[in-house]
């Protein structure tokens, strides 16, 4: 079990990080997609295209995604858990689309208001239009390591899920811990499970930081071959102070930890702590990445 080479870093901190935040202006989500942009990554989620009653820090993606720099080379994503969903992000421009499903059927009902099952009927004709357009679906798959609702979630559900997201004709599976309860050997085991029934080179892990834990445990499965790890600029996403609620693991403490090991993603560490000094002042706070904190403001 060697480490891999490389590692593509898929930053989620312009959709999903601040879709957990106090409200953003739009300019200021352009500037840190843009400031990004010049990093170096290959894939940046830059919006949501979900109801902006139930999420309204993303009515602007359209606007968002119409605004920035693009840069070759790099895949601008979204969001859609419907049709009407996809086509808003083919208009406003979207690379590639994401879909979602829980491996918790109590997260599900409290979500999305309704089964896994039902969940992943609704995705059906996304990914059908998408594959008429040639466009690219990732599939999420949350609460892997653990559900607010129903506490441990069986690892049995977690492979259903995910395998039924790759045979629907998602190109990458990613493997969200949602409340960030996950354990380094828990997410060993729960990866190799899944790598069971879907090829490691389409898995991706998506581990959130509420007990302190997704740098462990995204060091004890990068043995195992997995080679896409989500993470967001200055750990946004989520109140770090509230039961429960949780941010992401942050880039800046993912780029160092990779650095360390000798693992590359091609991505600027210090272009990326100047994001993420730049989006905090924005909302009034500072960034929730070590790395930050102990290289000081930008």
């Amino acid at each position: 079990m060697a480490l891999p080479k490389d590692v593509r870093i898929v930053e989620v901190g312009p959709r999903d990080g601040l879709q957990n935040e106090a409200a953003v202006p739009t300019h200021a989500k352009i500037a840190l997609i843009n400031a990004l942009s010049e990093a170096g990554y290959r894939t940046i989620e830059a919006g949501s295209f979900v109801s902006p009653k139930w999420v309204p820090q993303m009515a602007d993606s359209g606007e968002v995604l119409r605004g920035i720099t693009r840069t070759p080379g790099i895949r601008y994503t979204a969001l859609t858990p419907n049709l009407k969903g996809f086509e808003l992000a083919m208009a406003a421009g979207a690379d590639e689309v994401a879909i979602f499903g829980a491996a918790s059927e109590a997260f599900s009902q409290k979500n999305i208001n309704c089964s896994i099952a039902e969940s992943l009927e609704r995705f059906a004709p996304v990914l059908e239009a998408a594959q008429a357009k040639g466009i690219p679906v990732r599939g999420y798959v949350s609460c892997v390591l653990g559900c607010p609702y129903q506490g441990e979630v069986p690892v049995s559900e977690v492979v259903r899920v995910a395998q039924a997201l790759h045979d629907m004709g998602c190109y990458e599976i990613s493997l969200g811990d949602t409340i960030g309860v996950g354990t380094p050997l828990h997410a060993q085991r729960m990866l190799s499970a899944v790598a069971d029934v879907v090829p490691m080179d389409q898995l991706a892990l998506h581990f959130h930081n509420t007990y302190g834990q997704a740098l462990a445990n995204l060091a004890a499965c990068l043995p195992l071959g997995v080679r896409v790890i989500d993470s967001a600029v200055a750990g946004l996403g989520g109140c770090p102070y509230a039961q429960g609620a949780s941010g992401n693991v942050a880039t800046e403490d993912v780029l160092y930890m990779l650095q360390g090991m000798g693992i590359e993603t091609g991505i600027d560490l210090e272009r990326v702590i100047r994001a993420g000094y730049a989006i905090t002042r924005e909302l009034n706070t500072t960034p929730r990445s070590q790395v930050s904190i102990a290289r000081g403001s930008h």
